[in-house]
């Protein structure tokens, strides 16, 4: 099966922005969707003016997807050789068909999709949605948990969430990359003797004084246990710490400045 058959064709129903299609069509490709349907685009086909211009640019460089539009006069066009269709609105229609969260739709349209059929995606146009017509056209309906207060979705923002659940759905969400390795833990005499640096210093310092010293060590011994440190962790610690005894309160070479009259440093 091919990447386009075995992924959800998106339609965008009477769009009316080159831009909002170019930035459809980088939403799909972010996300490994490559079928990218227009009905009764509002500027034509090619879009009219500087339209081409700015849908490529707010394509970023999807050009896979823009390439292989197709274009329809009619939804029922778009749609005839699809098993299964999604119809996308932000607010109840009074229809009786099945209502989904994205995670829900996207998670049937991989079944649906393993099985063998082929699967669609209706967005409406960017001032008014789908009419009911459309919706009616439709076999469930997938909606968002937005505000109901403010409910109005940007086109691109509605094909990148669908699109982003898709991923999910078919297993592939993923970080694309880690941390860098890292080293080792650091081992316990490597800790220790960091522990011994810390004591001596710590005690010529005067910050450990009275009944309370060995309490005291302890937690700073818990508060590098609680870290994990690893052998590079300890190793930088130590180099710190040993600059610091250097330079002598912080200042190169051991260096101290004599205070000014005012009993403030200049």
């Amino acid at each position: 099966m091919s990447v386009a058959a075995a992924s959800p064709v998106i339609i965008l129903v009477r769009p009316q922005m080159a831009e909002n299609i170019g930035m459809a069509a980088r939403a799909m490709a972010n996300f490994g969707l490559a079928e990218l349907r227009l009905v009764a685009p509002r500027d034509g086909w090619p879009p009219a003016d500087t339209g081409p211009k700015g849908m490529t640019q707010a394509a970023a460089g999807a050009t896979g997807v823009l390439d292989a539009i197709s274009v329809h006069d009619r939804l029922e066009e778009a749609v005839g050789d699809l098993h299964y269709l999604f119809a996308t609105t932000a607010r109840e229609r009074g229809q009786a068909k099945p209502v989904h969260l994205p995670e829900e739709g996207m998670a049937l349209a991989a079944g649906r999709l393993a099985a063998g059929q082929r699967v669609g995606i209706l967005f409406g146009p960017e001032r008014t949605g789908l009419e009911n017509d459309e919706i009616a056209i439709a076999d469930s309906v997938l909606t968002f948990p937005v505000d109901p207060a403010f409910s109005s979705l940007n086109l691109a923002q509605a094909v990148l969430l669908v699109s982003y659940e898709w991923t999910r759905a078919r297993g592939g969400a993923t970080a694309p990359f880690a941390l860098p390795a890292d080293s080792a833990p650091a081992k316990r005499e490597t800790v220790l003797s960091f522990f011994a640096l810390l004591d001596v210093e710590l005690e010529r310092a005067g910050f450990f004084q009275g009944a309370r010293a060995p309490v005291m060590k302890r937690n700073f011994r818990n508060i590098i246990h609680k870290m994990e440190p690893t052998e590079q962790d300890i190793r930088t610690l130590r180099g710190a710490v040993q600059a610091l005894i250097r330079g002598g309160r912080g200042r190169p070479g051991g260096a101290t400045k004599a205070p000014s009259r005012s009993g403030e440093e200049g």
